[in-house]
């Protein structure tokens, strides 16, 4: 790298060749400008005149770029390090090779210096591009960001084309799932922390709101089924993160996905690391915190086996209180199991179903209503369908009554439904995952998972922010003794 400042004489001596390269690009700018002006306008010229200017200018940049970037290291070899150390590891200095690099402007040929490790096993690097954070080998940090926030919304066939279209950058699918998968795997470090800075912030607006109860902190978890290869299906996972204000209304939410994995084991961990490190720094006492979902596997066995064991980070002699709330929609369908059951297929069944959702929901004791009007519509009239069917619906809701106080959660401006959490299943997975067609493996969906939670949960500046700032710079004042140690290995 060129470490000096160069007078002006110098500098004009040095950029003298790309201001001939632009000269031309230049003049033909002036006579687009020109030919425009001086004819009738009209939409379509305008349009034409637009589309042009836009080309000429991305062509200058290009140029721009590309004279730039390989003019970034010497010429002369000596004027380079002989040594740099790279975590610990040394390399000696060798030759220039070319590489192709994507950039905003579009591909350009890069010459830097290869250094290669004194100790074999490692891999090679070239410095100049770690220094400009070159992601994958093959796209500049920019265009690597628009690039992953287009595939965390789009196919992978409409990424390679607005890539072609608006950046003239024609890459194979294997080219852009590489820098997907290098994208990915760099900014899901630092997604938690980020995430845990937007629900603190969300937690302090909500203090200073008006409004008659205290902030709540929501969670909830679910499951999807997710297109695998080989045309399986399997369950992947999701959970979300709520803060709702002192009216009870939902103030933002951030988003955890997993594919499908035996016992959900990575989302358990990532959702329980995330509620402990918020809560460790915002105090619980002054917080109502609810967990809202069905009462399918997963979610329950969530909340039995880590919700009700949690530890208040402040007060380490206590447990955490979380409100348990069944999803009343998830409810609603058993209601219905019940009068299919009781009545049949009929418009009485329904009639009485809807009855009775309304009693749940409005009614202080309104689950014990619909398990005493089941129980004695049975008595008196029998069953007109399965009685496995009425048994199992009546065994749910009765076994979890006390999840279904969802006149008194109205009341207290808390969440009945699962609602942010179901639309968290069809925003992370279904509108990205489950287009016409598709199919995936564990490794590749998670790569667009990881990128769609970030993006999803407005952290994405934050996170590749942080991810820029932590990559390794190659250093040419690496501890002696190390550097001492690697060159007697390699000799």
């Amino acid at each position: 790298m060129i470490h000096t400042t160069p007078t002006k004489a110098l500098l004009a001596t040095t950029l003298r060749p790309l201001v001939v390269q632009l000269s031309s690009s230049l003049a033909h700018g002036a006579r687009l400008i020109d030919h425009f002006l001086h004819q009738e306008p009209t939409p379509q010229k305008t349009a034409t005149f637009e589309r042009e200017l836009r080309t000429l200018l991305q062509e200058v940049g290009r140029r721009i770029m590309a004279w730039v970037l390989n003019h970034m290291e010497p010429e002369r070899p000596e004027e380079m390090p002989a040594r740099l150390w790279l975590k610990g590891q040394a390399y000696r200095r060798r030759r220039k090779h070319r590489t192709t690099i994507a950039t905003l402007c579009g591909t350009v040929d890069v010459w830097r210096r290869l250094y290669e490790p004194l100790v074999s096993g490692s891999r090679s690097i070239h410095p100049l591009e770690l220094r400009l954070g070159i992601e994958a080998g093959v796209a500049t940090p920019a265009l690597a960001e628009r690039i992953g926030i287009w595939a965390a919304d789009h196919s992978q066939r409409h990424v390679l084309e607005m890539l072609r279209h608006d950046h003239g950058v024609p890459w194979s699918c294997t080219t852009l799932r590489k820098l997907l998968s290098s994208l990915s795997a760099g900014m899901a470090p630092y997604r938690q922390a980020a995430q845990v800075d937007r629900v603190i912030g969300w937690l302090h607006q909500t203090r200073a709101s008006k409004g008659r109860f205290q902030p709540t902190l929501a969670v909830g978890r679910d499951g999807v089924n997710v297109p695998m290869r080989h045309r399986e299906w399997k369950e992947g996972s999701t959970a979300t993160v709520s803060v709702l204000n002192r009216r009870g209304k939902r103030v933002g939410t951030v988003y955890l996905g997993q594919m499908p994995e035996p016992g959900q084991p990575t989302l358990t961990a990532q959702l329980t690391a995330l509620l402990q490190d918020i809560l460790r720094q915002v105090d619980a006492q002054g917080l109502r915190l609810v967990y809202v979902s069905d009462d399918g596997y997963h979610p329950s066995d969530y909340y039995h086996s880590v919700l009700k064991k949690m530890i208040d980070p402040k007060r380490p002699w206590r447990h955490l209180a979380w409100i348990r709330i069944v999803d009343y929609s998830h409810a609603c369908l058993y209601i219905t199991q019940l009068a299919e059951a009781l009545f049949g297929l009929t418009a009485q069944g329904r009639a009485w179903a809807q009855q009775m959702r309304k009693s749940m929901k409005t009614k202080s004791d309104g689950i014990t209503r619909v398990l005493q009007s089941a129980a004695a519509l049975r008595r008196q009239h029998g069953l007109g369908g399965k009685p496995e069917s009425y048994d199992q619906a009546y065994a749910y809701l009765k076994k979890r009554t006390h999840w279904m106080r969802y006149r008194h959660c109205k009341s207290q401006g808390l969440p009945i439904g699962s609602g942010i959490t179901e639309a968290a299943c069809k925003i992370v997975f279904t509108q990205r995952l489950k287009c016409s067609g598709m199919s995936w493996t564990r490794e590749g969906g998670q790569v667009i998972v990881d990128l769609r939670v970030v993006w999803l949960s407005g952290v994405w500046g934050e996170v590749h922010q942080r991810y820029l700032a932590s990559k390794p710079m190659p250093d040419t004042q690496a501890d002696m003794v190390t550097g001492t140690q690697h060159e007697q290995q390699a000799a």
